[in-house]
């Protein structure tokens, strides 16, 4: 049982009880270390059963791909700086997937505006916006938990363990004279407890498709039943025009993903960011990488005009949570409609075939309405250091807020769904 709340002390630690098997009343100590590797993957990995977006995102194999292949490293502005939170006897009972970030990309949740107004602000006085504390998947806007916690701990224990993350990431700013630590779309009960220690929240909206309850959807036509006939009949004209173009789709999944087939859709994922002008955040080391690591994690959706590929979208499925995460296409053709095949109405139907529980369909995209993804808050967390700036970005969040609620309200008004077919929490009462 637990022997104490958790007090936050100096070196952001706290008194809190474990399960049998584990100290029963020992002290938590929070401990920064430079890089996942410094975490054995077997401690680390342990943390992660239960959580959503777990998989593969939050796996110790995948993060220290991120670091190891170049694109989530000091050189790229993503300095690890991982916190962890052990017991008195070196149990990892706690950790945050943190870094040291030396700018504002690749979060999908944009400051840019608060950093230009503390440093017009403060740089004469030698502070910087930057570097900044992130606790956050890089690259990817993958809702779930952010203060990973050993799920073998008692609720109270957990809640503890929980408040020894926030109090060291708020500690290990004010030791390092950092502007800020930033929690990027951590889980409603996590926002709810850094809410409670004074960090500003704010939200966001993505679209995610579920699946009907009780009754799972039986194939991609009773989906297509249940939405309003205009958007029914868009989604059927949409994919009679990639039809029509001679395009044909093969799926591959887990081990079936050939290195070739790894290669082509490098090719096509850094087509998307070069026709932006950009370069690609992950590398190809990352991906041959994560191929390895977790290969029964991905599922490719391959375009092909007659013989030859064209197009791709790749998909991270984390089965045991029945869910499936679509953020990475591109294509080397151009094809009308292309884009919606792959990246919606393919994934869709393999969901529905497989029995899962929710498509994420990445971030922003109001279009994604239209085709039977929902609008969902988000939520992040942000701890900022000086009170001016802190009051400032308070005041506007306040009206952010506003502006999000009604948008979404906006957005409720033009559901797809048929009346009564189905609802923002995924529960069908499909009419007779």
């Amino acid at each position: 049982m637990v022997a104490g709340q958790a007090a936050k002390c100096a070196d952001g630690c706290a008194n809190a009880g474990t399960e049998a098997g584990m100290d029963t009343a020992g002290t938590l100590h929070a401990t920064w270390l430079p890089d996942f590797a410094s975490v054995p993957a077997q401690d680390w990995d342990a943390l992660l059963p239960g959580v959503e977006g777990a998989r593969p995102f939050l796996r110790h194999g995948v993060l220290q791909a991120m670091v190891a292949s170049g694109s989530a490293c000091a050189d790229t502005g993503w300095q690890p700086h991982v916190l962890t939170v052990r017991d008195g006897e070196g149990r990892l009972l706690g950790a945050c997937p943190s870094f040291a970030k030396s700018h504002s990309y690749g979060e999908y949740v944009f400051d840019w505006a608060w950093a230009d107004a503390h440093d017009r602000a403060l740089a004469a006085q030698g502070q910087r916006y930057h570097p900044k504390l992130l606790g956050a998947v890089p690259f990817s806007p993958i809702p779930g938990q952010r203060l990973l916690v050993h799920p073998g701990l008692p609720h109270e224990a957990q809640t503890a363990v929980r408040q020894t993350l926030l109090a060291a990431l708020e500690a290990e700013c004010a030791r390092q004279g950092w502007s800020s630590a930033h929690l990027l779309f951590l889980s409603e009960a996590e926002a709810a407890l850094a809410g409670a220690r004074g960090w500003l929240l704010r939200h966001g909206v993505q679209f995610h498709w579920r699946n009907r309850e009780p009754q799972p959807f039986a194939d991609f036509d009773d989906f297509l039943a249940s939405l309003q006939r205009d958007k029914r009949k868009k989604i059927q004209q949409e994919r009679r025009k990639v039809r029509d173009a001679g395009i044909h789709f093969e799926v591959r999944e887990g081990a079936e993903i050939t290195e070739s087939d790894w290669a082509f859709f490098y090719r096509c994922y850094a087509q998307t960011y070069q026709e932006r002008g950009q370069q690609p955040y992950l590398t190809p080391a990352f991906w041959q990488a994560a191929a390895q690591v977790c290969p029964q994690d991905w599922v490719l959706f391959i375009a092909h005009h007659g013989e030859q590929a064209i197009a791709c979208a790749l998909l991270a499925v984390d089965r045991e949570q029945g869910v499936a995460h679509g953020r990475y296409w591109g294509a080397l053709a151009s094809v009308s409609c292309l884009h919606f095949e792959a990246c919606y109405y393919q994934p869709l139907q393999w969901c529905i075939a497989q029995g899962l529980r929710r498509f994420e369909g990445g971030a922003q995209g109001e279009h994604k309405l239209a085709r039977g993804l929902l609008p969902v808050k988000t939520q992040s967390a942000h701890w900022l250091r000086h009170p001016g700036l802190r009051q400032a970005v308070a005041d506007f969040l306040r009206r952010e807020d506003r502006g999000v609620d009604a948008y979404v309200d906006e957005l409720d008004e033009r559901q797809p769904f048929k009346p009564c077919s189905i609802d923002l929490t995924g529960t069908a009462t499909m009419p007779p």
